[in-house]
């Protein structure tokens, strides 16, 4: 018998629960159903083999699981959407061509992207219009499929010192000048509690442009529960403002083995006891 499900659509990825279901990837989602989760995500699945992304999506749609993420382009090595380097855009181009067709198989409504690095000789006003112009291109190819980019701000302070794209006012700003649907926010609470707190605030004023949330607790990004952040209040606070979307748990897990992948389950089962 399957666990009540969560007030909020949780997204567990491939991996989590592997002391409980091994390296299966169908095995893990039917655990996280039978657990109560009505979500995933999967960052690499862009990089998946065809016949997996397809049988993947085969059994979710009969565990009646929404997908979330996959990772449409990123790079934490190259200056990307922020440069002037034709080739550079023209992969992200190409990415995004791909990620269409990845996100028709996956019955995915949304993709992440990681604008790149920050050019350490250009004016910073040049390399925002330098991305926003980009990000339009973007646009043009995602036009009636159904499929939306999230911009995620990363954390400059802990994991990615030289990304382009950090703040949630930042990410608000190029998401309206944009104007497109298919442009939104990845807001990552952890990320935008090591870069300006304030999350609750930050949330309400961006809220308009945000098309998904993932989290992760700090210091750590292992599970909620571990470290500074109120998560209980975070989902209380976007359930009361309706959100339908989904939440990516993408973090690890702070303690080892199959009692780690319980109490990762625990812990969200507190957190979303408000």
């Amino acid at each position: 018998m399957s666990s009540q499900a969560f007030k909020l659509k949780y997204a567990p990825h491939f991996g989590m629960f592997k002391h409980h279901v091994g390296d299966d990837l169908l095995e893990h989602l039917r655990f996280a159903a039978g657990e109560g989760f009505t979500a995933w995500e999967d960052n690499g699945m862009r990089k998946r083999e065809v016949g997996v992304q397809e049988s993947v999506a085969k059994e979710m749609q009969k565990l009646k699981l929404e997908m979330g993420v996959f990772v449409a382009t990123a790079t934490f090595e190259n200056v990307t959407f922020a440069g002037t380097d034709p080739a550079q855009r023209d992969a992200v181009l190409a990415d995004m061509r791909q990620a269409v067709e990845v996100a028709k198989r996956v019955n995915a409504k949304w993709c992440t992207v990681v604008p790149g690095l920050f050019d350490l000789k250009l004016a910073w006003d040049y390399q925002t219009v330098n991305t926003i112009e980009l990000l339009k291109r973007c646009c043009e190819i995602l036009e009636g499929s159904g499929l939306t980019m999230v911009l995620e701000p990363l954390n400059r302070l802990t994991n990615h010192p030289r990304v382009f794209l950090a703040e949630m006012p930042q990410a608000y700003m190029i998401c309206k000048a944009v104007n497109h649907p298919a442009c939104k926010i990845l807001c990552d609470l952890y990320h935008q509690q090591i870069t300006e707190g304030n999350l609750i605030p930050n949330v309400d004023m961006s809220w308009s442009e945000i098309g998904y949330f993932q989290v992760g607790d700090n210091p750590g990004r292992k599970e909620p529960t571990t470290g500074e952040i109120n998560y209980r209040n975070i989902f209380k606070h976007l359930h009361e403002k309706e959100w339908r979307g989904i939440v990516g748990m993408e973090h690890g897990i702070s303690q080892p083995g199959k009692e780690g992948e319980r109490r990762l389950i625990e812990a969200y089962r507190e957190v979303d006891s408000f």
